[in-house]
């Protein structure tokens, strides 16, 4: 039986798909930093015995963090984290044989361990950490009794003013998968066209699920191209674009004796960089293409975020709810902004995260802009400018904010006054989900997430 099973999103690799990114200026606990998050295997079940979810290791997948500081979408500052696992006992099939109460345990019988490197275009990688322990999967009562210490010990120093972690941490994107991906079905919203069901708040699909979780948390100055910490939001150097991915070999033997051999180049399999970019806008048949590009090759599917298809699909789902929506036929050079180039200066007052005209899928952050102090989850179309797409902090409903900029809410910010006017609907366009109905729990320190379910409390998937 094997824990590593497939998600129900598109996902061809779980150990090394890439599930979310965020990147966010830090709170309180860590001013003047900067918090990258990237996310792989998705939709973990907590009760994953007897082979427990992990990272893949060195040989076979190398994870990354990319940083692009000077407008061209090619990496500028690297992160490159790589996983060994190590068992201790080579005659039990048992993932523990006792309580585990710290990382050091002899009774957690396999363990993983993992290196951080960074690298800066031009220079040679620098080593900034090895033999870094991740936490156990957080498995029950019995095997894991004091969970939320283990999960501190594995919260790192590296110096520098650098922090990281590495391990399973709970689901915190909060989405009704199910009704979404049943004819983009929106239960707040009926579909008249189709079956009539009852309006409804949404049902969080990943409540109950855990992730892999690999978080750091890095200086400004460590990121920005010339080494400062931007107070003005203006300044050039303030916007970073950010993305996650992962890599594995070339190709891979399958031996006799049930071991692999990996050689080869590195091959990146996985990307993530804006919420939603690859699961709702690239069309099925490039999403493999996709994955395999750096973002500086995006602008091959500029057309899809100019005339995206679910803004097609709306008006004929919901009849009559979008008229202008319908009639609109445009270039949708609101979405570009938002998902390809950043937000010149001059859309939104006093706000800008412009990295140039490269088209490439980044998280744009303009690490300026402070943290809110009353964050709203709506970020800056609700007038948070340090929400997304500034960045994506975990509190985000990126899925509203998507749907209803593609919906057409983003639009009259792009073209003159009184040209378009914005469909009563939009307003209603969500999948029912907020912070308060879906279950999740965040934390207020580093690394953010909450601790994972365990598996003996919580249904299996």
């Amino acid at each position: 039986m094997s824990s590593h099973r497939e998600a129900p999103a598109i996902s061809k690799d779980p150990v090394a798909d890439n599930t979310d990114t965020y990147a966010f200026v830090s709170p309180a606990d860590a001013p003047g930093t900067v918090t990258i998050i990237t996310n792989y295997i998705p939709v973990e079940s907590p009760a994953g015995g007897p082979n427990f979810y992990e990272f893949g290791d060195d040989s076979e997948v190398t994870y990354y963090m990319y940083v692009d500081n000077d407008g061209d979408a090619k990496p500028d500052v690297t992160f490159q984290f790589r996983f060994d696992t190590r068992l201790n006992n080579n005659d039990t099939f048992l993932y523990n044989t006792g309580p585990i109460f710290h990382l050091t345990d002899a009774s957690w019988n396999r363990k993983q361990f993992y290196s951080v490197s960074m690298r800066r275009e031009g220079q040679d990688s620098v080593t900034l950490g090895s033999n870094l322990p991740c936490p156990p999967c957080n498995i029950g009562p019995r095997s894991t009794p004091n969970y939320p210490q283990l999960a501190a010990e594995a919260v790192l120093s590296l110096g520098n003013g650098i922090t990281v972690f590495a391990g399973q941490r709970a689901e915190g994107f909060f989405v009704d998968l199910g009704s979404i991906f049943d004819l983009a079905g929106l239960r707040p919203l009926n579909q008249a066209h189709f079956i009539k069901l009852p309006t409804q708040a949404g049902v969080n699909s990943t409540r109950d699920a855990n992730v892999h979780t690999i978080a750091i948390q890095v200086p400004i100055s460590l990121l920005t191209a010339n080494g400062s910490a931007p107070t003005s939001v203006t300044d050039p150097n303030a916007t970073l674009g950010i993305w996650g991915a992962a890599a594995r070999r070339h190709a891979t033997i399958r031996e006799d004796d049930g071991e692999n051999e990996n050689s080869g180049d590195w091959v990146q399999v996985s990307r993530l960089g804006n919420p939603l970019f690859n699961e709702v806008i690239v069309p099925m048949a490039k999403k493999d293409l996709w994955n395999a590009l750096d973002p500086s090759e995006d602008d091959q599917f500029l057309r899809y975020v100019q005339h995206p298809e679910l803004a097609t699909l709306l008006p004929i789902l919901y009849k009559p709810n979008f008229p202008n929506l319908a009639a609109l036929t445009a270039a949708r050079a609101d979405l570009v902004a938002i998902l390809l180039t950043g937000i010149p200066s001059g859309v939104v007052t006093g706000f800008q995260n412009f990295t140039g005209n490269t088209y490439a899928d980044m998280l744009r952050l303009n690490v300026a802009v402070p943290p809110a102090a009353n964050p709203n989850p709506l970020g800056l179309v609700a007038g948070d400018p340090a929400g997304f797409p500034n960045g994506r902090r975990l509190i985000d409903d990126v899925v509203t904010i998507e749907l209803r900029a593609i919906a057409g809410l983003t639009y009259p910010l792009v073209v003159p006054p009184g040209t378009y006017t914005v469909d009563n609907a939009v307003s209603l366009v969500s999948d029912g989900l907020t912070i308060s109905n879906s279950g999740v729990n965040y934390l207020n320190k580093f690394p953010y997430l909450g601790l994972p379910h365990d598996g003996y409390h919580t249904p299996s998937h």
